[in-house]
């Protein structure tokens, strides 16, 4: 199995990161192989509804051509997605938004002159990690309606998420039972 991440916070080390890395170990142990992609490192456009990609009915693909490329090509080749960002505003944060915005149109082909178009990402398994400040049932329950959305019109099977609360930025984020948790998230979305 393979599996595609899109890694969406400024903070290298912060709470999100801290979240994936015990998530991302227990994927390589069970020999799933991840593509790891930062993107605030990248330079990814916002999708301008060309509707050049819905010439192509059989290939992911966009005609902007920035670092979103090697994305499209990871998740072609995937059978998991793991969007892991912070809540930003119940949202994601703009550079996961604008990869958010991407995929639908690339791999949702009925946009274009065939209304009943294939959905490319058909099938593919999708989760999210999160991490918020407010409460967890309060900080994320309408990122997670978003995402279950953007799940069900890419016709993808929406695996779960995993949310996680920092209270308090003078107290460490992480501790054991967040990083069991991780794991076991990794292990419930690699079925």
């Amino acid at each position: 199995m393979k599996a595609t991440v899109i890694f969406g916070s400024p903070r290298k080390s912060g709470n999100t990161a801290s979240l994936l890395n015990p998530f991302l170990k227990k994927l390589r142990d069970r020999g799933i192989t991840a593509d790891c992609f930062d993107v605030y490192e990248k330079d990814i456009s916002g999708c301008r509804v060309c509707l050049e990609c819905q010439k192509d009915n059989s290939s992911l693909c966009c005609a902007i051509n920035d670092d979103m490329q090697p994305i499209l090509e990871s998740l072609t080749e995937s059978e998991l997605i793991v969007i892991a960002a912070p809540v930003y505003l119940w949202s994601a944060p703009a550079p996961v938004k604008a990869v958010m915005d991407r995929m639908v149109y690339s791999s949702c082909k009925y946009y274009g002159s065939d209304s009943h178009g294939p959905a490319l990402l058909e099938g593919k398994r999708f989760a999210v990690i999160t991490t918020c400040g407010y409460p967890v049932e309060k900080g994320t329950d309408l990122y997670e309606a978003m995402m279950k959305r953007f799940c069900k019109h890419c016709r993808m099977t929406y695996a779960g998420m995993l949310a996680e609360r920092h209270r308090n930025l003078k107290e460490p984020f992480m501790d054991e039972e967040k990083e069991a948790r991780a794991k076991a998230f990794a292990e419930e979305v690699a079925k």
